[in-house]
């Protein structure tokens, strides 16, 4: 899957991520955030690198239960899920050499 642009509203559950299989990139923040607006072109080109790996970006915030799950404190943040394990993360990466390592785990 490519990269996806925009933060979606719409969060899967976290039972579902825990019993997902294969790798997967969870990213966690706001479309408005510049934080995560700065990020997006180190991410955008770290994932050319890696055209099977699935994308999912999660809109973050107050109430939202899958950020506090994984205790995400900044954004974005980025997590590295292998079967439903977190095998890593990396929290408001500004180059591909910060996003790059993370996706190669």
């Amino acid at each position: 899957m490519p990269y996806v642009a925009t933060y979606s509203a719409a969060a899967p559950e976290r039972a579902e991520l825990d019993a997902g299989s294969g790798t997967l990139l969870l990213e966690f923040g706001v479309d408005w955030c510049p934080h995560c607006q700065a990020a997006q072109p180190a991410i955008e080109q770290a994932l050319t690198e890696q055209p099977a790996l699935t994308h999912i970006k999660v809109e973050d915030g107050a109430g939202r239960r899958l950020g506090r799950s994984f205790r995400v404190k900044l954004w974005p943040t980025l997590i590295l899920l292998r079967d439903g394990v977190e095998v890593g993360r990396v929290v408001r990466p500004l180059t591909v050499d910060e996003v790059a390592p993370l996706l190669a785990l």
